[in-house]
């Protein structure tokens, strides 16, 4: 079997946003683990820019019920934090030619940040976005559910 060549990953990092039932704790574990406080705040939401490893990690409150225990519940979402929005345009197209069902978000306001996004599910429907931050800290900012119909899911964010 023949695999075509594979191109550079997009340029950024990986984001990892996880569901919490405890934002406190959860917040003083993770600040302990990488070292670094997080880089945003607000109620029911921390955001951590990790310089090493290369690591957004993005943590949503949700109540015990929806994230549960374990392992199993603990998935918001994934994501690709690349520098531009000609980024997200190459990595829509890349989609695209490679006959991916995506869904576009330009302009939208989630994660208390102004963002164009493009996302895309793997074939067990996990899903991932390739975004920008355009504005860190927008007039009409919103909650990481503030858009939840994208993602289908109850409590998922940035949608």
């Amino acid at each position: 079997m023949t695999t075509a060549p594979s191109a550079p990953p997009p340029t950024g990092r990986v984001q990892i946003a996880l569901n919490v039932s405890d934002l406190e704790a959860s917040v003083a574990f993770y600040t302990a683990m990488f070292g670094v406080a997080p880089h945003k705040r607000r109620p029911g939401y921390a955001n951590f820019a990790v310089e090493q490893p290369p690591l957004k990690l993005v943590l949503i409150e949700t109540s015990e019920a929806t994230r549960g225990s374990g392992a199993a519940g603990a998935l918001n979402h994934l994501g690709v934090e690349v520098g531009s929005t000609a980024d997200v345009a190459a990595a829509r197209e890349r989609f695209s030619d490679a006959g991916l069902a995506s869904f576009d978000e330009d302009d939208t306001t989630c994660c208390y940040a102004l963002q164009d996004k493009v996302w895309v599910h793997d074939p067990a429907g996990a899903p991932w976005e390739v975004y920008t931050v355009k504005d860190e800290d927008p007039a009409d900012a919103r909650p990481a559910t503030a858009s939840l119909e994208v993602l289908g899911a109850e409590g998922a964010c940035c949608s």
